[in-house]
């Protein structure tokens, strides 16, 4: 979402996520005209009129699960929110039985929290190799 119109989401996506990610962004991107939601998020600089960049991954619940504000000469990674936004998917799934460590992508091994793993997930990476 940002304040520009659909047409020119549009055209970023056909003209530059195309290129960047296989078959662009998989979700709509949303307009924010005037800065609405920015506002919510605090995100949106009145003074200039721009919102700066964030990216908010919100849950089925409308809950916040991740977020990151950038300040505009700093790109984002698109690859990036992708995984993590798979790596939530597989936490809400199993309900909290698997965690994703830093990294992690899908089909890679997950870690299972628990007291068992307090002061060992360094002992679990090493032995798996799995994260990386």
């Amino acid at each position: 979402m940002s304040i520009d119109s659909m047409f020119v989401h549009k055209m970023w996506d056909d003209d530059e996520l195309k290129k960047m990610v296989s078959g662009g962004v998989p979700f709509p991107m949303l307009s924010d005209a005037g800065g609405r939601v920015g506002k919510i998020f605090g995100i949106f600089d009145e003074s200039a009129g721009v919102e700066t960049r964030g990216r908010f991954i919100i849950d089925p619940d409308g809950v916040v699960q991740g977020f990151e504000v950038l300040s505009p000469p700093v790109g984002r990674n698109v690859s990036e929110t992708l995984r993590q936004l798979q790596a939530f998917q597989l936490v809400r799934e199993t309900k909290g039985a698997e965690a994703t460590p830093s990294g992690w992508r899908p089909g890679k091994q997950t870690l299972k929290p628990g007291i068992g793993l307090v002061g060992k997930v360094w002992e679990v990476w090493k032995t798996n190799q799995a994260f990386d």
